[in-house]
Order: C-alpha cells, then sequence, then structure tokens
C-alpha cells in the first residue's frame, strides 16, 4: 500500500434537525487496500459514505483526494473524480438488460448515435477483466441476487471508478454469493481498486478486509488491522460494551403434549406470472418452538409468508391457527386472530415512513376502543403507551413526534417488535426479522424471539441467514422451487449437507422430526 492516503477526511461533521450524524471524523483510506467501516445502525456509516459520494455536503471539514482538497456537489461531481457507490438496495430497472442498465445515463454517443453493440462490448470486456460472470444481452429480472450485485458493480466501473462504496453488500446473499463478492473484490483490489467495504457482519469483514474503522455515535473510535482484531473487539467497539455472539436456547417443559399453533396444509400460492411459487407446502408450528425456514432466497419464502398473512391469494390448502381455518382471510383479521407479523421489508411493509414514530408504533391497533374518546382519539393515552414501548424495547428516537423514517434500521424493526409482540399474540411469522441490523441490534432480536418462544409462543422464523435459523430454530425445513426438500433438527446436518439441500442438488421426503420437547 502507498504510505500517503488516496482518500483522507478531516474533521468531517454533518448535522441534520435534531441530531449530528457525523461529528469530527478524520479518516485515512490508503490506495489500493480493502477498508471496512462497521458500527451500530445510527452510528453515522451511511451518513459518511453519502458524503463521499456526493449525495451528501460536509457542514464542516474536508475531503483530500490524492493530495488535493475537493467539493462535491452531487454524485456527477464524485463519478468524475472516480468515486462509485453500490447501494444496499439496487437501482436495477428490472426489464431492461444488463447492459441498458449498465449504460442507462451515461449513454457515450459517437456522430450523436448510441452504439448498443459497443456498449456491451465494452461491458463484455470489464466483465472479462474482473472475472464477473455476466451476460450484458440477459434481463436483469432473470438474473440471481449475487448476478444483479456484480451488474451494480459493473456500472461504477463502466464509469471509471478507482474508489468504489459497497453499502451492506452481503446482506441479501447466500453464503455461496458471498464467497463469489469476496473473489471478485480481490480482483478489483488487485486491478489496484480502492474498496470501502461497509457491513454488521464481522466475520465476513475480518475475512476481506486490509483495514477496520469503527464508528460508534457518530465518532471514529478506532482503525484497526484487520489481522489483529477479533469479533468480540470490534463488536465492543461498536456497542460499548460485550455482546453475545451464542444465547442459550434452554429447553421448554411443557404440563402435557405440544400444542399445535400453526398449521400449514398442503398450501400451494402462485407467484409471478400465476406460476406456483409455492406448492403443496405443509408443516405445523407448535407451542413453544421455532420453526426456522432455510433456502436460498426465491425459492418461495417470501410467497408463503404472504399466503399465510392474507397478503397474496392462497390457490390451494389451508392456513389453520388453533383449529381456526384463516385461509385468505384479510390480514388485519389475521394479526387480531392473534399471528404477530415481522415482515422483511421494513420500510414497505411495516411501516408508513412520513408518519410519526407514535402512529406507527399504533397501526392496526387505532381501532381498538380503550383509545377513543367517542369518535376522538385519546392522544394522552396512546402517546403514554407509544413511550412505554419505546422503553420496553430500547428504540432509541428523540421525539416520538418525529418521522419514523428519521430512525436507523435497527430503531425500525425494534418499533416493529414493540408494536407486534405487544399485542399478546399466539403465534409470530418473522420473516428475515434481523437484516441489515447491527450485531446489537440483533442481539436483542434474537433475545425477544427466544423470551416469546418460553413464554409458550409459536414462532414461524424464516431467514437467508443460515447461521440465525440454525442459533434460534428447534426444527429447520429447508425449501427449494417453492417445496419442503429435507426437515431436520440444528446440529444433525453438517453445513455442507444443509447447502446442498438449499442448492437443490440434495432432496428427499422427510418424516416428522423431533417428537414431544423436553
Amino acid at each position: 500500500m502507498a504510505e500517503t492516503p488516496l482518500l483522507t477526511l478531516t474533521g468531517i461533521t454533518k448535522r441534520f434537525p435534531g441530531v449530528v450524524a457525523n461529528r469530527d471524523i478524520n479518516l485515512a483510506i490508503q490506495r489500493g487496500e480493502i477498508h471496512a467501516i462497521v458500527g451500530e445502525n445510527g452510528a453515522g456509516k451511511s451518513t459518511l459514505m453519502r458524503i463521499i459520494a456526493g449525495l451528501y455536503q460536509p457542514d464542516e471539514g474536508q475531503i483530500i483526494l490524492d493530495g488535493r482538497r475537493i467539493q462535491m456537489r452531487g454524485p456527477r461531481d464524485a463519478a468524475r473524480l472516480g468515486i462509485g457507490m453500490v447501494h444496499q438496495h439496487f437501482m436495477l430497472i428490472p426489464r431492461f438488460t444488463v447492459a441498458e442498465n449498465i449504460v442507462l445515463g451515461e449513454e457515450h454517443a459517437r456522430g450523436g448515435i448510441f452504439s448498443p453493440r459497443e456498449a456491451e462490448a465494452r461491458i463484455r470486456e470489464l466483465a472479462a477483466q474482473y472475472q464477473f460472470e455476466l451476460d450484458p444481452t440477459e434481463l436483469v429480472e432473470n438474473l440471481s441476487v449475487g448476478a444483479q450485485q456484480r451488474v451494480e458493480l459493473l456500472k461504477v466501473l463502466y464509469r471509471g471508478a478507482s474508489i468504489i462504496i459497497l453499502d451492506e453488500p452481503t446482506a441479501v446473499l447466500v453464503p455461496h454469493e458471498v464467497e463469489e463478492l469476496f473473489a471478485n473484490l480481490q480482483s478489483l483490489r488487485q486491478a489496484g481498486k480502492t474498496i470501502i467495504f461497509i457491513s454488521h457482519k464481522l466475520d465476513e469483514v475480518l475475512e476481506i478486509a486490509d483495514r477496520i474503522t469503527v464508528l460508534r455515535a457518530g465518532r471514529v473510535i478506532g482503525t484497526v488491522p484487520a489481522s489483529q482484531a477479533t469479533k468480540e473487539q470490534l463488536a465492543e467497539m461498536m456497542v460499548g460494551r460485550p455482546v453475545l455472539f451464542h444465547l442459550e436456547k434452554p429447553p421448554v417443559k411443557l404440563g402435557g403434549p405440544p400444542i399445535g399453533v400453526l398449521e400449514v396444509r398442503d398450501l400451494t400460492v402462485l407467484g409471478a406470472h400465476r406460476r406456483e411459487a409455492v406448492s403443496g407446502v405443509s408443516f405445523v408450528v407448535r407451542q413453544c418452538e421455532i420453526l426456522g425456514v432455510a433456502g436460498v432466497e426465491g425459492n418461495g419464502q417470501t410467497e408463503l409468508v404472504e399466503g399465510i398473512m392474507g397478503l397474496r391469494p392462497v390457490a390451494r390448502g389451508k392456513v389453520i391457527l388453533l383449529g381456526r381455518d384463516i385461509t385468505g382471510r384479510p390480514p388485519s383479521t389475521i394479526r387480531n386472530s392473534g399471528v404477530a407479523f415481522i415482515p422483511e421489508d421494513r420500510q414497505r411493509q411495516g411501516l408508513v415512513l412520513p408518519m410519526s414514530v407514535w402512529e406507527n408504533a399504533m397501526l392496526g391497533y387505532h381501532r381498538a376502543t380503550e383509545y377513543r374518546r367517542g369518535v376522538f382519539y385519546d392522544l394522552g393515552r396512546i402517546k403514554d403507551r407509544v413511550r412505554s414501548l419505546i422503553r420496553t424495547y430500547d428504540v432509541r428516537t428523540p421525539d416520538i413526534n418525529g418521522r419514523v423514517e428519521t430512525l436507523s434500521g435497527g430503531n425500525q424493526q425494534k418499533l416493529i417488535l414493540a408494536k407486534e409482540m405487544s399485542s399478546s399474540p399466539t403465534a409470530i411469522v418473522a420473516s428475515q426479522p434481523t437484516r441489515g441490523l447491527d450485531v446489537g441490534a440483533t442481539e436483542f432480536v434474537w433475545q425477544r424471539l427466544l423470551a416469546a418462544r418460553a413464554e409458550g409462543l409459536a414462532i414461524l422464523l424464516v431467514s437467508a441467514d443460515l447461521e440465525e435459523v440454525l442459533a434460534l430454530s428447534d426444527r429447520v425445513i429447508v425449501m427449494y422451487r417453492g417445496q419442503i426438500v429435507t426437515e431436520f433438527v440444528p446440529g444433525t446436518l453438517p453445513a455442507t449437507t444443509i447447502g446442498e439441500y438449499m442448492l437443490g442438488i440434495r432432496r428427499d421426503t422427510p418424516a416428522p422430526v423431533g417428537g414431544e420437547k423436553a
């Protein structure tokens, strides 16, 4: 690495109404390194990266690129300086081809005429140079999540980026896609690119990064070489206290046989183009049990959850809650029947972002008579309840009247947990409950789910994070192409075998696993 940093940030401060997102940030990025930035949700990582990418301008401080002070008024300025950013939520048009997505907004014309063939040839050349397996003529909607991410990387490379910012790049990837991404990043590094890698996944950070900078509450806590750091050390720097990575899951003692709470019988749910996304799936979730659903994303997990919760029509089969058929009922009826719901996309399905924190906390319960005075809401009682929930679930917000979109992802998720788990449910459907959360927020969500299990609830846990599924579940089913291909108890199958089931290499018709719980 060069001794003189390629990119230096000095005294960077960024304020928003009511909060200082970055406070006196000093950071040096070396040429040709993979530099990881870690921190809790709300630590200021995304704000800092948006400053580097030209999306925000700092209130104080300076940015020095290759020995020269720079000022950026927008992302186009950053792109001209060789800085590109791949966002956590992809910015692709599904019905466009790979090439069309890459050149969109950057169509370079010769003699006033754009040449798709020349663009495709350039993209093929870039893909080969960095060992990306992509066909420029393929529609993006036909690509896996990992391949879509490679499209995003090629977009910034096509624009000439030498500094690439990756915001939570592995949040939606399965293990083999993470391996492919890391191989791609090593190729980029060897080609002289500089990579800034933002992530919550400390094992991955330690594997891929050269150096790691930790942010907490908008400040730099320290920068350490990855070779000298540990997961526990980084977590404590991030949170300010030791973090438990392995929570105790004690056996639950029942007075009699376990009761089946949530049952799915021969369920078939249609997906895109009216094709079967879920085909004849059956299982039972019992009281005091977490049933995990593992699988590569896109194998029917989303449609399964939406079918259970009444968000998508059921073609065949039934959903039974404590002996009562709730198939196809409106979502509000299903929730009022006792099924709490933690959706996979908290911003689209769990919250209304322009609304306030207290309004979001009451969504779904706003018709309850206990919070009304005649035709009017009893705002005093409502806000007292919301303040109590916020204290109990450690939702960090300066003001319950503030818009919920100003909260970090972790605090948004805690608010959803507070709303759903305070409703005295009998079952919980939790879909990707820790996606995009830091180690502290993940620990909190895990503790809440295990506490609900101990209280007698039946929990259906759907997660693309295999480590999470194995850590929390009493039983696990694996889905592949809309079907259950195996069922097992955690600890009875090696990870390689589980991976073979997830990829469809191996499949069976399992007999029910596990009897009565001790």
